[in-house]
């Protein structure tokens, strides 16, 4: 006797809903945190700050102090959007000889740009750009917070203090990355045993293993007390370029003390009868303006994503893409996988915070700061080492960046989303946005629902659950490939968003990240 079995399984992560604030992020424990300033009486811009210092610890992979990223703001009182843009910079003793090109052969990271000898600008001190992470969230909480700054990095401090757990998912992601953290002696030191293994070894649910991030703690208690300036004008200044010019980095005191950033006008970008405000300039916003002007053009919405609206997604896609690459220089891998992170915010007032930041890669350049436990970004990669085109590397140069934090509105209804997942991310931003503005989706159900990437590959990535009629559609044009959503790796990117209706805030993120959940406020339905 013979038996076949099916089995389909299905995931699901609820969206929460509440009349007080909610955030959501790729770290619940963050997103916990980030309620509790709320709580606290905290502004949505004052949870951001401590969501994002929170997440250098608690994801230090993916982003951190020594990184950048953008945010928009959305002040309900003014009724106003802001947008903020703090990537990475070349330093100016940058000199391009230092990257020779290979003879032959693409880069080993995220971009497929010619080749290095030894990935010098792919990984090690060369490939540090200047940070500014910490100059965006001073900023934005100059301008809008409520709370004292000391008290919204003591979270961050707390965990730091009682080091980062390092459970089936960190181990994961470690051993993705254990060759290249070996190459940097600090690196291994607190990352692997005997320079080779994630520290792992033995851990089981009753016999915790965690890293020591008490030298990180300290750093992050001296900017609690001395202010984000000391980042780039003190003595935690000082002792992060002495640290990575001692490795042969380029990044300098003069580096960080120049370093400025200021508001800008959003991008605000008319769709059907919604708006969305984006980042301007640096970022993936211009792509997304871009391809919603199309879709504008190229399909009628219905009560549901369908097979028309699918099909003119990827031709508006391809399109913006086309034109980014040509005219921007972003040419990072569409299928790289997913190094950033990406956290938003709503107060009980309806003020919001969509915020994304990054090391670039995974670990960034693999290089520990050893006096500050910093882990430092890898920017420089974001730079075609060939001379010549648009976005071709260069001294005292700003990152072209692939984030796309976004503020949206129609009728009653206010979001703010965003993803990490590098050329990914903006995809999903549109799909999310479209779902919701379009076809009327919820929060929770945009999120739920499967979307497809098209970033500028050959090939289109779709979910293998979308309805067999999408999928034949988009066959008619393009290539496609179906595969699975999945925990490990992201096959797409992994968004979270927060929502504002009547009064009701709500919040979801990835229904595939392990680690990331919406929490709202305490005592709040």
């Amino acid at each position: 006797m013979s038996h076949s079995f099916s089995l389909s399984q299905s995931v699901k992560k609820p969206a929460i809903a509440s009349t007080g604030g909610v955030v959501a992020a790729q770290h619940v424990t963050a997103a916990r945190i980030g309620t509790e300033i709320l709580e606290q009486g905290g502004d949505a811009v004052d949870a951001a700050v401590a969501v994002s210092f929170a997440m250098g610890v608690l994801e230090p992979w993916m982003s951190g102090p020594a990184g950048g990223g953008s945010m928009m703001i959305w002040r309900e009182e003014e009724q106003k959007s802001y947008a903020l843009t703090y990537g990475m910079k070349s330093p100016k003793s940058l000199d391009t000889s230092a990257f020779p090109l290979s003879k032959d052969g693409k880069a080993a990271d995220l971009f497929p740009w010619r080749a290095v000898e030894d990935d010098l600008n792919v990984q090690g001190p060369l490939s540090i750009a200047v940070p500014g992470t910490v100059a965006g969230a001073g900023k934005a909480h100059a301008a809008f917070g409520n709370m004292p700054w000391k008290d919204l990095l003591q979270p961050a401090i707390k965990e730091a203090k009682s080091g980062l757990l390092v459970d089936w998912y960190a181990a994961l992601i470690i051993a993705s990355a254990t060759r290249a953290l070996s190459k940097d002696p600090h690196a291994a030191a607190t990352y692997l045993e005997d320079g080779q293994w994630p520290t792992i070894a033995g851990w089981t649910a009753l016999s915790e293993k965690r890293i020591d991030q008490s030298l990180f703690a300290s750093t992050l208690s001296r900017l609690a007390d001395q202010g984000p300036d000391d980042f780039y004008r003190g003595d935690i200044a000082a002792t992060m370029v002495k640290d990575i010019q001692d490795k042969g980095g380029f990044l300098s005191l003069d580096d960080l003390a120049s370093y400025a950033i200021e508001f800008e006008a959003p991008l605000t970008i008319p769709y059907r009868n919604s708006r969305i405000f984006a980042t301007p300039t640096l970022t993936a916003g211009p792509t997304l303006a871009d391809t919603l002007g199309q879709m504008e053009k190229l399909f009628t919405p219905g009560s549901t994503p369908s097979p028309d609206s699918f099909a003119a997604y990827a031709d508006a896609l391809s399109a913006a893409y086309q034109r980014r690459l040509a005219s921007m220089g972003d040419q990072d891998a569409p299928h790289a996988p997913s190094c950033t992170t990406h956290f938003s915010v709503v107060d009980r007032h309806g003020n919001m915070v969509s915020m994304t930041q990054t090391l670039l890669s995974l670990f960034g350049s693999r290089v520990v700061s050893p006096n500050t436990g910093l882990l430092m970004n890898n920017g420089i990669m974001w730079f075609d080492p060939e001379q010549g085109h648009p976005n071709s590397l260069a001294p005292n140069k700003r990152c072209l960046m692939n984030v796309c934090p976004v503020i949206g509105e129609q009728g009653d209804q206010r979001f703010a989303i965003g993803a990490s997942g590098g050329r990914k991310i903006m995809p999903a931003v549109m799909h999310l946005t479209s779902f919701m503005t379009d076809h009327g989706l919820s929060l929770e159900d945009a999120f739920h629902h499967p979307r497809m990437d098209v970033s500028g590959g050959d090939v289109i990535i779709a979910d293998e659950d979308l309805a067999p009629e999408i999928i034949s559609e988009l066959s008619r044009k393009h290539k496609v490939t179906t595969t699975k959503r999945t925990v490990f790796p992201y096959a797409f990117a992994c968004p979270a968003g927060v929502s504002r209706e009547n009064g009701i805030n709500s919040g979801c993120t990835e229904i595939m990240s392990p680690w990331g959940d919406a929490v709202a406020e305490k005592g709040t339905k």
